[in-house]
């Protein structure tokens, strides 16, 4: 998470671009919490809230604290977020997921984590989520894993070679944060269980589709943008990993709009011409899917 710390990180157009979670996620968040009829909906921790994207969807509780160890994070939350008006009271401020020492014990309802999963400490992070939700309080952490293009499968291999190959000098795959991305590619399966003495009812949802198929129990995926090749451009330069390979590569980084481009303009002119061999209108907006896992359990 240190890159997104940096004051270079543009957390602006992170906060534009990004994929938006579904409705559907929430709601399904919000029936497990209140499946055993005992929920309360007081309190909720957004933790790694990045731009409070998250924090400002727990609209069913009345006081939301978005957590992150970053203050250009927070800095933009308070600019963008609480200039909009919402249901439930805000506040936001620096801090890491495993030091929650300003909650008290037993007083939060829920804790959410959205695409801040892979950066948690979880032998300090379990123990502190027990000490402080409530009996039936509820965890949710979610995460998604490479994008895909859902109308050409046959873009697949030149996006794992953009984001996941192993020359440092061609490709972000050596200059992601470890093991960080790996836990997201493998969709939460190496995050510890919490627990079984302090948590009850866990459940790991694979809203994965038919990208992976060795995983039986797969639903349909949920996460899901249409966007321009301007916008798809702007979100792959949000990748931290991106911003890694330009500080170790400043050749490449000087030749953004130069010739053939950087390596993020050079990827676009490579899934434009995987799109026009099949045949198709490479110009045209384009539909990207992201795989999304999502672990929950709730305090006994």
């Amino acid at each position: 998470m240190a890159t997104f710390a940096k004051a270079t990180f543009n957390t602006a157009t992170y906060a534009v671009i990004r994929p938006t979670y579904p409705e559907q996620l929430y709601q399904f968040i919000f029936q497990y919490h209140d499946k055993t009829g005992r929920a309360r909906w007081d309190k909720a921790i957004d933790l790694g809230c990045g731009t409070g994207q998250v924090t400002t969807e727990l609209t069913r509780f009345k006081h939301v604290y978005g957590i992150d160890p970053s203050q250009g994070m927070i800095d933009t939350c308070e600019r963008v977020a609480t200039k909009k008006w919402h249901p439930m009271e805000l506040t936001f401020m620096k801090g890491s997921a495993e030091d929650l020492s300003q909650f008290k014990d037993q007083s939060v309802d829920m804790v959410v984590a959205g695409q801040a999963v892979h950066w948690f400490d979880y032998a300090r992070l379990w123990p502190e989520l027990a000490r402080v939700l409530r009996p039936n309080g509820t965890f949710a952490f979610w995460g998604y894993s490479e994008f895909r293009f859902a109308k050409y499968p046959s873009l697949t291999p030149m996006i794992r070679e953009y984001a996941q190959g192993k020359d440092p000098k061609t490709s972000l795959g050596p200059h992601w944060q470890q093991p960080g991305r790996q836990i997201l590619d493998n969709h939460l399966f190496d995050i510890p269980q919490p627990p079984e003495s302090k948590f009850k009812d866990w459940q790991h949802i694979k809203f994965t589709g038919s990208y992976y198929p060795k995983i039986a129990d797969a639903r349909p995926v949920i996460l899901k943008r249409t966007l321009t090749w301007e916008g798809l451009e702007s979100y792959l330069r949000t990748f931290s990993s991106l911003h890694t390979f330009h500080e170790q590569n400043p050749e490449d980084a000087a030749k953004k709009d130069i010739g053939e481009g950087d390596i993020v303009q050079r990827t676009i002119t490579s899934l434009k011409g995987g799109i026009k061999a099949v045949g198709r209108n490479p110009d045209e907006d384009i539909d990207i899917e992201w795989p999304l896992a999502l672990i929950m359990a709730r305090r006994k």
